[in-house]
């Protein structure tokens, strides 16, 4: 895929670059004060009109909640699932899928959480889903791997983002070029039970004449056996590679009109033997790591490149320009048991597993005994292939000025993106003979599937941080104008002679938002907010948008090592959507969306830290933190919907996947050259189906309590020893129904390695 066709591009332009800057290892070169180099803040300043904190200490600025988690505490337990690290933040809800994290699914505050389609996703400013506003389920989500800074924003921040506003935003920042005037960087190299994580990045700055330039390299590699065990054997792990370059050129301090421009390419080649296969609930309790034979054939391949040049200007200290320009190309092919023959009819693999007594002989199909020998054409399997493009240009103008007693720092943004989802699927057909799939029959491509869904938008957003005294106010406003078109082909038609229906939409959207900050001392401020939710329909989708209006109010507190934040928050929606994927169930149209009416979530979301070592007059740090959330998310009117995690609704009904109370609790202990943490993460009961009352076992996401561990020690300034255990407990939990069956979270998984920076 694009990985490997690019791993020579990359090495040859890195090696260009190091050559003409005339590079050397840093005992070559003198200090950057020898050299007379000035070098910029270490800040990623270049995209820093592009996002809402970029620190920890921007986070506390917003007049709402947002959450940035910086390299350190992404260090801390060196995750490389982008699960466990959202954890640590409040508000979100996850639902696991294969246990490592490659396709996550996010919700904020009652979105909804399937591929995290309900969220806005971005990486360094850009948005980041296959197709954001055409198709942006996130059959590829950036590896948290490679990330310097992770952001999740909620509440009136979020509308600067779009066009996903009404859960909130996750923005991940990626590696930036060194703050060195030399070859600087870092290394790693973890591994354990059947696992391997290599990653480096060496890079810096060079004054050339009157510029500074610089340049970064950052390769990834992530591999893994799995840890499900197939009954025919086979590999159930995975293998990613992926490779990032970025050159940058800037003026000085002292420049006249200090600027600054970065481009960056980034690509990524995924192969995982992975399934939406899961398992009945009897044979889940028996063997919760097994995998029928079933599933034997089912492998996912992900390509993925995106490019981007980000340029940043200040035309007067207090007028500031920043453009960029992006383009991003994904294509999937998921390989995947799509349903089973019982009797005369094809069964999805969800309702086979559901109820195997109601379909015997899929069952046994499906689990392929040895010995056993099924009709001819038993097993569906569905070639999901699918390319994605998305591509856009933003400029955002901010401007600092004084008005009476005001001070204002008014920012206006401008997008235009278009991006575009290509279906041209097939189906092949399989027998299972003494336990091995072969293929009885071969589709011709584009002949289940041939259709392409293509969104055009502008974007406008006007945002004014007002600063009266101990008061700031942020009024904001984006207007989004969106067009949406749905082209269909005749099915195995892959030159697209002629269409068979084309389905126009178009969108105009108002989505306003405020929120104030009082401080009512140094240490303590009041915050609150509100905004309105958006998600526009799909291509083709008869459902009206999804909109919603979202308050929250709390208080803040943060003085020396200890620090508190609690916000409540109360998510009225207008109408909620569901949208049909392979992901929840499949048993419906894949892509039609589904109408929840009026659905209201409440809740309250904690956040403390403190560290002990002061209280007690210890000779070591011992910070300890925590994060609760609370969480009463309901349908407010009832009906008989075809979505599967909705089914027949009462009012009152709850929610699916949205558990009442979430708990993560961190104790650290950090002397001067070593570091322990544990973590726990409580998670109570869910359900699968929206319900009240008792949850059916057969829809009950059980409660769990996880325990990690990481211990870490400085042999040098430049080299660490570093250990882990996620699980240590060996708890064994069903993470999910979807998307067929039960399946099961990651068990006990220890890893071990060395950390090199440089």
């Amino acid at each position: 895929m694009y990985g490997t066709r690019s791993v020579a591009s990359v090495a040859a332009i890195a090696s260009a670059v190091w050559g003409l800057l005339g590079w050397a290892p840093a005992s070559a070169q003198p200090s950057p004060e020898a050299a007379g180099l000035q070098l910029a803040s270490a800040d990623p300043a270049v995209v820093e009109a592009l996002v809402v904190t970029g620190s920890k200490a921007a986070a506390d600025e917003v007049g709402g909640s947002a959450v940035y988690l910086d390299e350190k505490a992404l260090e801390t337990f060196s995750y490389a699932d982008v699960n466990r690290v959202l954890r640590q933040v409040p508000g979100v809800y996850l639902q696991e899928e294969e246990g490592f994290g490659l396709r996550p699914n996010i919700g904020i505050r009652g979105s909804g959480s399937d591929r995290s389609g309900r969220i806005a996703v971005m990486e360094d400013g850009i948005l980041i889903a296959p197709a954001p506003y055409a198709a942006p389920a996130a059959y590829y989500f950036p590896r948290v791997s490679r990330m310097s800074g992770v952001e999740v924003v909620k509440g009136p921040a979020a509308i600067q983002y779009g066009p996903l506003t009404t859960g909130g935003a996750l923005q991940l920042f990626s590696t930036p070029i060194p703050e060195v005037e030399r070859l600087g960087g870092q290394g790693k190299l973890l591994g354990g039970y059947g696992s391997l994580r290599a990653h480096g990045a060496l890079g810096g700055w060079r004054q050339v004449g009157p510029f500074q330039v610089g340049g970064l390299v950052e390769v990834l590699h992530e591999s893994s056996e799995g840890f499900k065990a197939l009954d025919s054997g086979g590999d159930t792990g995975f293998r990613i590679d992926d490779m990032m370059l970025k050159l940058g050129v800037r003026t000085g301090e002292a420049a006249a009109m200090p600027q600054s421009l970065e481009l960056k390419f980034q690509t990524s080649d995924e192969t995982s033997d992975e399934t939406y296969v899961g398992l009945t609930l009897a044979d889940f309790r028996a063997d919760p790591y097994r995998r029928y034979r079933g599933s034997q054939v089912d492998q996912m391949n992900v390509g993925h490149e995106t490019w981007q040049a980000t340029h940043r200007v200040a035309l007067t200290p207090a007028l500031d320009l920043t453009t960029v320009a992006y383009r991003t190309e994904t294509a999937r092919a998921w390989y995947k048991l799509n349903d089973v023959l019982s009797g005369a009819s094809l069964r999805s693999v969800n309702s086979v597993l559901a109820d195997p007594a109601v379909f015997p002989d899929a069952y046994a199909t499906l689990v392929g005994a040895p010995g056993y020998v099924s009709p001819v054409n038993a097993l569906r399997m569905r070639y999901n292939n699918r390319s994605y493009k998305s591509a856009g240009v933003q400029s955002v103008l901010g401007a600092s000025f004084v008005s009476g007693a005001a001070a204002h720092r008014l920012q206006l943004s401008v997008r235009y993106h278009q991006d575009e989802e290509d279906r041209f699927q097939h189906d092949d057909r399989y027998q299972m003979n003494d336990g091995q799939m072969g293929l009885t029959a071969s589709g011709a491509p584009g002949s289940q599937e041939n259709r392409l869904g293509e969104a055009r938008a502008w974007a406008f957003f006007a945002r004014d941080t007002i600063d009266v005294g101990a008061i700031t106010l942020t009024p904001g406003l984006r207007y989004e104008t969106i067009e949406l078109k749905r082209t269909s082909y005749a099915l195995g038609d892959a030159a697209r002679a002629a269409p068979t229906g084309v389905d126009r939409s178009d969108v105009d959207v108002w989505i306003p938002g405020t929120s104030a900050i009082w401080r009512l001392s140094p240490s303590w401020r009041l915050i609150g907010g509100v905004h309105r939710g958006f998600s526009n329909p799909a291509p083709g989708s008869t459902s009206d948008p999804e909109t919603s209006w979202n308050y929250e109010a709390g208080v803040r507190y943060a003085a020396g090592a200890a620090s508190l934040e609690a916000i409540a928050f109360f998510n009225d929606y207008r109408n909620l959507i569901g949208t049909c994927t392979a992901s929840t169930g499949g048993e419906c149209a894949i892509g039609a969306q589904f109408d929840g009416g009026e659905v209201e979530g409440k809740g309250l979301e904690l956040s403390a830290g403190y560290d002990l070592a002061g209280a007690f007059g210890l000779g070591v740090r011992v910070p300890v933190s925590a994060v609760y959330t609370y969480t009463d998310a309901r349908f407010q009117t009832g009906f008989s919907s075809g979505y599967s995690p909705w089914g027949l609704v009462s009012a009152g009904f709850e929610l699916p996947y949205t558990p009442e109370h979430q708990l993560t609790a961190n104790l650290g202990l950090h002397g001067e050259a070593w570091r322990t943490d544990l973590m726990v993460n409580h998670v109570s009961d869910a359900r699968s189906v929206a319900g009240a009352g008792p949850i059916p076992l057969n829809q009950l996401i059980e409660a769990r309590t996880l325990v990690d561990v990481a211990a870490e020690y400085d042999l040098t300034g430049q080299v660490s020893f570093f250990a882990s255990v996620q699980n240590l407990t060996d708890e064994t939990y069903n993470a999910a129904f979807t998307p067929a069956g039960a399946r099961p979270g990651a068990p006990r998984l220890a890893q071990g390695g060395v950390k090199l920076r440089f």
